[in-house]
């Protein structure tokens, strides 16, 4: 069962919604939303859930009961600087949208989110990518432009699945060689990247048919 709500519940969301356990589907996106109640934990059967677009600055920890939630999660273009620990218990969801919003470092509860396929974390403050983004080995595209990251780590080789790297618009000093090393990278993006020099190894990219944008 789906409901879209979309620009259709402005400033809150009558609690029959948080009673319709049977939903499948949710699109609480474009309301001007500053909190979701607790009582979204009831929502057991989600498997997509939209709460883009609004004022939240803050989730509720009862988020992370929703581990049905395997097909999308969107929160982007908020003003989230941080997400509860609960939704590292979301270990099947394939795509997290935190993109637009004021987070400085990586949540932790990213990294327990290990069926991930797509991470888009554009528009932010990152300075930095956690070693960590190594346990995500079903991601195939990390999407992180307008950062403030300067470097990648050497666990980005571990992501065996990877075909889309984005990094355009960061203040890069350095790439590791494990980068190269990507069996399945089709397209690295370093538009607007000023910083770098560019390693030798990106010649070994493209001549295996990766795109290298810079």
């Amino acid at each position: 069962m789906h409901l879209d709500l979309w620009k259709q519940s402005p400033g809150s969301v009558a609690d029959a919604v948080w009673a319709n356990t049977e939903l499948r589907s949710l699109v609480l996106a474009d309301n001007g939303l500053n909190e979701i109640s607790p009582k979204i934990g009831r929502l057991s059967r989600l498997r997509m859930l939209d709460l883009g677009h609004n004022h939240l600055t803050q989730l509720p920890e009862s988020l992370g009961e929703l581990t049905g939630l395997t097909d999308f999660l969107y929160l982007q273009d908020n003003r989230l600087d941080s997400l509860p620990g609960s939704l590292g218990h979301l270990a099947n969801l394939r795509y997290l949208n935190i993109s637009e919003n004021a987070f400085a470092s990586f949540p932790e509860a990213v990294f327990g989110m290990l069926r991930l396929v797509e991470l888009r974390a554009s528009d932010n403050q990152l300075v930095s990518i956690p070693a960590a983004v190594g346990a995500l080995s079903h991601l195939r595209e990390l999407h992180l432009r307008n950062n403030r990251i300067t470097s990648v780590p050497e666990a980005i080789g571990q992501l065996a699945e990877l075909r889309i790297l984005d990094l355009r618009a960061n203040p890069l000093t350095h790439l590791p060689d494990s980068v190269a090393a990507l069996p399945r990278l089709e397209k690295l993006d370093l538009r607007w990247v000023t910083t770098l020099v560019p390693p030798t190894w990106f010649a070994e990219l493209e001549a295996r048919g990766c795109l290298i944008y810079r």
